[in-house]
C-alpha cells in the first residue's frame, strides 16, 4: 500500500489523514493530525467466535503522558487502567460506527486509538471518531461509512468550530457531532441552559461540517486504491415463516399483558413451548435439520416486528399516547444522616440521590494531558443487578455505569453555584433501585431533589426525559418517556435534560443510518413539552433549596485576605495555622489566591477559627475595640495582644479613668481585657486604650440618678 496524506480546513487549521506507512499488518490504519495534535488508529478484524449472537466490536481509547512531554504522577510510570475521560472517549468513538456495520455480521472488530502527541491546543478525544471511521473504511469490512464528528463552541453569542482548549474554558457550550453525508448518528453535548431552537442550531452547524471531514475519508479511500467490499447477503430463515403463522398472534397477546416483569415471563414461557415443540428432549436440530440459533434469530426478529408495528399504530406496551409521560412520584429526605436524599421513580424507573457535602479537602483531584484539575461536583451512578431482576457478579463500575454518571453529572453542573457562594465539595450517588428506560435521566431528576433537600442553592432545577424513534420509510412516531422495550426494538435514544429556560444535557444514540433535521427539532420541542410536566412534579416534593444545610453536614465559612499575609497565617513551619485548628477543633485552607476556607463540625468551631484568622491577617483599625491579652508589663504601662503577632501599648495613663499608681494595680500578664486603638504611628506602633472603652461602656447621669 502506498503512503497517503489527505488534508482540509477546517476551523482555520489543517486537519490531515495519513495511511500506508505505520501499521501496514492491521486492517486498516490511520494518524489523523489537527495542528500538532495526533491520534493513531487502527482497525482489525477476525473470525467469529462459534455461538457468537451479537456484533463483537471493541472500541478503546488511549492516552499517554509522554504525548504532552509529561511524566504519569505517582510511584509508577507506565499508565494502568483506563481514566474516566478514556473511557468516556470510547464510548463516543464506538456509538457512531456500530450501527454502520450490517445485521448479521459477527466478525470480531476491534479499534484502538492511541493519543501519540498533543499540543495544549487542540482536544484528541473527538480525532478518534473520525480516524476509526478512516481506519474501517479502508480496511476491507463492511463498514457502511464514512462517518466524521466535529466539536462546537459556542462564546458570546458566536458557534465556534473545533474550539481550542482555552476556547472550551470560556464557551457556555461543549457538543460532539458525529454523522454521515446525509444524517446525524450521534450527539454529545452539555450547555449553561441553552434554548433549545438555538441546540438545534448548534447541532445542524456541526452536521455542516462533518460533511466535510466526510469528503476528506472518500478522497483518501479513493487514493489509496480501495475498492468498497460486498456487503453479505442476508440468508433465509426458515423459522421465519414458521413462526409468523405458529407464533405471532400469541407473542403479540404476550407483549401487552401486564407490567415489564409479567410481559417478560410471558415472553419466556412461549418462547419454552415453542423450544420444546420444535426440539423435543432438548434436541439441537429439528427433523429438517434447522438449528436453536435460527430458532433464536427468528423468534428475536418476530418480537421486534410486533413491538414496531404496535408502535408505529400508536399502540404503546403500557397503553400509553406517544406524548405521555409514566406516572412520576418524588420524595426527599428519604434516608436519615446524609447531607441530602431524595427518591425519584417514574414508571417502572427509580433512582435513589444521596448527598455528602465536604470541604476543599475532599475534592477529585486527577492528573491528565492537559494538566491537573480539581472536581468539586460529583455524581456516581451505580446500576445493580437487582434493579432488573438479574443476578450477576459485583465488580467495579463498567463503561456504562461511568458513562451514564458523566451524562446525569454534566447536565447538573451547569446550575451548581460557585464555589465563593457555596464553597462545599458536592458528591451525589444515585442508585438505581428499578430500571425499565432512562435511569441516568431520572438520576438527574433524583440528583436535583436532592441537592435542594441539601441546601445546595442550585440556580435552577433540572430535569430529564429520553425520547424514542420508530421509523418505517417515510413515518415515524416519536416516543416520550421510552421503556426498555421501546428503546431495544426502536432506531433512537435521544436524552435531553434541562432547566425550564434551557438544555443543560444532550446524548443522542442509534441504531440506523442517521436521523434528519427534521426529527431533531421535533425531538427537542418532545422533550421541552416532557420536561416542564417533569418539574412541575418535582417542585410539588420540594419548591426550593433548604435555607441551611443538614445538622450533620460540616460548616463552612470563608473569607479573603492579602495574599502577602498567607505567610503570616500559616507562621514558621505551620506553627500559627496548626495552633488555630487545635484551638478552635476547624480545619483550615488557604488558596494561592488568598481565599481561605475554614470548616468545622459546627458553627461555633468555624466561626471561632474564622474570628481568628481575620483578627490576624487585616489591618488594624483606628477606633476598632479589640479583646486583648497582656504580654507584659512596664513601668509606662502594659504590652497587649490584640491579634496573633500583633501587640500595642496601653500606657499607664490609659489604663484607667482614674490615676494609675502602679501597672500591676490595674492588670497582670495573662489578663484578658478590652482595648480601643487610639492610634497607629508611622512606625506601625499600635497605641491603645482602656479607659476609652470603660467611658464608652460607663452608664449616663440620668441612669445613675434613676433610684430602685
Amino acid at each position: 500500500m502506498k503512503n497517503v496524506t489527505v488534508d482540509c480546513q477546517i476551523g482555520g487549521r489543517t486537519l490531515s489523514l495519513n495511511s500506508g506507512q505505520l501499521a501496514k499488518q492491521a486492517s486498516g490504519s490511520v494518524l489523523i493530525q489537527l495542528g500538532e495534535t495526533s491520534v493513531f488508529v487502527a482497525s482489525q478484524t477476525g473470525p467469529s467466535r462459534p455461538g457468537t449472537n451479537f456484533f463483537p466490536l471493541t472500541v478503546d481509547y488511549r492516552e499517554r503522558f509522554a504525548a504532552a512531554g509529561k511524566f504519569a504522577g505517582g510511584y509508577l510510570k507506565r499508565e494502568g487502567r483506563p481514566t474516566t475521560r478514556e473511557i468516556l472517549t470510547c464510548r463516543l468513538t464506538d456509538r457512531p460506527i456500530r450501527p454502520l456495520f450490517p445485521d448479521g455480521f459477527r466478525d470480531e472488530v476491534q479499534v484502538m486509538s492511541n493519543v501519540m502527541s498533543v499540543d495544549g491546543e487542540n482536544d484528541p478525544d473527538v480525532l478518534s471518531i473520525t480516524g476509526a471511521s478512516a481506519a474501517l473504511m479502508i480496511s476491507g469490512m463492511p463498514f457502511r461509512g464514512p462517518i466524521a464528528a466535529v466539536r462546537i463552541g459556542l462564546i458570546d453569542g458566536e458557534l465556534i468550530l473545533m474550539p481550542t482548549v482555552q476556547q472550551q474554558a470560556e464557551s457556555t457550550l461543549d457538543l460532539i457531532v458525529a454523522g454521515s453525508q446525509n444524517a446525524v448518528l450521534m450527539i454529545e453535548g452539555f450547555a449553561d441552559q441553552l434554548p433549545e431552537k438555538e441546540m438545534g442550531d448548534a447541532i445542524m452547524f456541526g452536521h455542516k461540517h462533518v460533511q466535510t471531514l466526510c469528503r476528506l475519508q472518500e478522497e483518501l479511500v479513493k487514493e489509496l486504491g480501495i475498492e468498497a467490499p460486498e456487503l453479505p447477503i442476508p440468508v433465509d430463515n426458515p423459522f421465519d415463516k414458521i413462526l409468523q403463522s405458529d407464533a405471532k398472534d400469541k407473542l403479540r397477546d404476550a407483549k401487552t399483558s401486564g407490567d415489564k416483569k409479567d410481559r417478560n415471563e410471558n415472553v419466556r414461557e412461549l418462547k419454552a413451548s415453542l423450544l420444546e415443540k420444535y426440539f423435543p428432549e432438548d434436541a439441537e436440530e429439528t427433523t429438517d435439520g434447522l438449528t436453536k440459533a435460527q430458532f433464536g434469530d427468528a423468534f428475536y426478529k418476530l418480537e421486534a416486528q410486533i413491538v414496531r408495528d404496535l408502535l408505529l399504530s400508536g399502540k404503546r406496551l403500557d397503553g400509553r399516547a406517544p406524548g405521555d409521560l409514566r406516572d412520576v412520584s418524588c420524595e426527599v429526605s428519604r434516608i436519615p444522616q446524609v447531607h441530602g436524599s431524595a427518591v425519584f421513580t417514574r414508571g417502572e424507573t427509580q433512582s435513589l440521590a444521596t448527598i455528602a457535602l465536604g470541604t476543599t479537602r475532599d475534592q477529585q483531584r486527577s492528573d491528565g494531558l492537559f494538566g491537573e484539575q480539581a472536581d468539586r461536583f460529583m455524581l456516581h451512578y451505580y446500576f445493580p443487578s437487582f434493579s432488573v431482576g438479574e443476578c450477576r457478579p459485583i465488580r467495579g463500575p463498567g463503561r456504562r455505569e461511568i458513562g451514564h454518571g458523566c451524562l446525569a453529572e454534566r447536565s447538573v453542573k451547569p446550575v451548581i453555584p460557585d464555589s465563593d457562594k457555596f464553597p462545599y465539595t458536592i458528591r451525589i450517588i444515585s442508585d438505581i433501585l428499578e430500571s425499565n428506560g432512562s435511569s441516568s435521566m431520572a438520576s438527574v431528576c433524583s440528583a436535583t431533589l436532592a441537592l435542594m433537600d441539601a441546601g445546595v442553592p442550585i440556580r435552577q432545577p433540572v430535569a430529564g426525559i429520553s425520547i424514542g424513534l420508530v421509523q418505517e420509510g417515510d413515518n415515524h412516531i416519536l416516543l416520550t418517556d421510552i421503556m426498555g422495550e421501546e428503546d431495544h426494538f426502536g432506531e433512537m435514544d435521544f436524552k435531553v435534560a434541562g432547566t425550564g429556560r434551557g438544555v443543560t444535557g444532550i446524548q443522542l444514540d442509534l441504531k440506523n443510518d442517521g436521523i434528519t433535521e427534521q426529527v431533531i427539532r421535533e425531538t427537542l420541542d418532545q422533550a421541552l413539552g416532557a420536561r416542564k410536566n417533569l418539574l412541575r412534579t418535582m417542585l410539588g416534593a420540594i419548591r426550593r433549596p433548604r435555607q441551611e444545610v443538614a445538622a450533620t453536614a460540616p460548616r463552612l465559612v470563608q473569607t479573603s485576605i492579602n495574599p502577602e499575609k498567607i505567610g503570616l497565617l500559616i507562621g514558621p513551619g505551620g506553627k500559627t495555622i496548626r495552633a488555630m485548628q487545635e484551638e478552635t477543633g476547624a480545619q483550615i485552607d488557604i488558596a494561592e489566591d488568598g481565599t481561605v476556607t475554614i470548616s468545622g463540625e459546627n458553627a461555633a468551631a468555624a466561626d471561632a477559627a474564622l474570628a481568628r484568622v481575620e483578627a490576624l491577617t487585616e489591618e488594624i483599625q483606628v477606633g476598632r475595640v479589640y479583646n486583648g491579652k497582656v504580654t507584659s508589663i512596664k513601668d509606662f504601662g502594659a504590652f497587649i495582644e490584640i491579634a496573633p503577632g500583633k501587640d500595642g501599648l496601653c500606657h499607664i495613663s490609659e489604663l484607667s479613668d482614674g490615676f494609675v499608681k502602679n501597672v500591676n494595680d490595674v492588670c497582670s500578664v495573662g489578663d484578658v481585657m478590652d482595648v480601643k486603638v487610639i492610634a497607629v504611628d508611622d512606625q506601625n506602633r499600635v497605641k491603645l486604650s482602656r479607659k476609652a472603652v470603660l467611658a464608652e461602656n460607663a452608664p449616663d447621669d440620668e441612669e445613675e440618678a434613676v433610684e430602685f
